[in-house]
């Protein structure tokens, strides 16, 4: 049971910081116009080299915490 739980955190985990890290990938690419400016920007808020590169991440970390809620919930209904 103690996996079932676990598994159900990191999945919203990853599902909340997935998004977040999408959103923040957006909100880069759209709001700093100037090369110096984007590249200080993705530095400093996604950690990576491009906006893109930080929203796909971000959409793979969503798809990873969709397939762990899914394991749980198997694992929920096998285990009742």
């Amino acid at each position: 049971m103690i996996f079932v739980w676990l598994g159900r955190l990191l999945a919203w985990a990853l599902i909340v910081f997935g998004t977040a890290r999408v959103i923040i990938g957006f909100y880069v690419a759209r709001n700093f116009v100037e090369p110096a400016a984007y590249n200080a920007a993705t530095a400093r808020y996604l950690g990576s080299s491009t906006s893109g590169e930080a929203i796909d991440k971000g959409l793979m970390y969503i798809a990873i915490g969709i397939a762990f809620g899914l394991l749980a919930r198997i694992a929920t209904q096998r285990s009742s």
